[in-house]
């Protein structure tokens, strides 16, 4: 399981869209560009860990939910 943070997934999200809308802007540097890719390339990673683990989680619960019925 991934290690938890203070980092909701929504975070991240808000985050890497920031920085998806960066290149896109007018403030694009071509010097900056291999800086927030590798960060967006982080974000992205990590944010994809915390859904598979959130998902881990509710498969384990609806497990344990329908054992109950």
């Amino acid at each position: 399981m991934p290690e938890k943070n203070s980092t909701s997934i929504s975070e991240k999200t808000i985050k890497l869209n920031e920085l998806v809308e960066w290149f896109d802007s007018d403030d694009f540097e071509l010097e900056e560009a291999l800086d927030k890719f590798a960060e967006a390339e982080k974000l992205a990673s990590e944010i994809e860990a915390d859904l598979l683990a959130m998902k881990n989680s509710i498969t384990v619960v609806k497990k344990k939910f329908n054992e109950a019925e």
